[in-house]
């Protein structure tokens, strides 16, 4: 059985710049990601950490980060398609609590641009709940 977590915010560090208003298209935004190891003598378990800044030049508008878990009993094996749908499920809920976070801020009009699969090493996650 597999259990997610609820997604608990581990910063939101908005500082609006003073003075004139920025255009959209000078805000600019990157997010990664960090997955870590879980395991208890009964459970294992991977926690995805997601953490994404938006910038205009060199200033730093927001910093948010969040973490989300997945609890698994030690007996079920997780595959590749399983594993990539758990990233996506928690890149939802870190993406669905921005969209709310954000409303209020400069940043209304600005979307989290999903992680490239393509270069998230699965093998190695997957390596993690062996």
């Amino acid at each position: 059985m597999i259990e997610q977590t609820p997604l608990e915010i581990i910063e939101w560090t908005y500082q609006p710049p003073a003075g004139e208003s920025i255009p959209d298209e000078a805000i600019h935004g990157s997010i990664s990601l960090d997955v870590m190891k879980k395991r208890a003598s009964t459970k294992k378990g991977i926690a995805c950490r997601f953490s994404c800044q938006f910038k205009a030049g060199e200033t730093t508008i927001l910093t948010y980060t969040s973490e989300d878990s997945y609890v698994i009993d030690l007996a079920d094996v997780i595959d590749m398609k399983e594993l990539l749908t758990m990233l996506r499920n928690s890149f939802s809920k870190f993406n669905e609590k921005f969209e709310l976070l954000k409303l209020g801020t400069i940043l209304q009009n600005q979307v989290i641009q999903q992680p490239d699969e393509s270069r998230i090493n699965l093998e190695a996650i997957l390596q993690l709940l062996h």
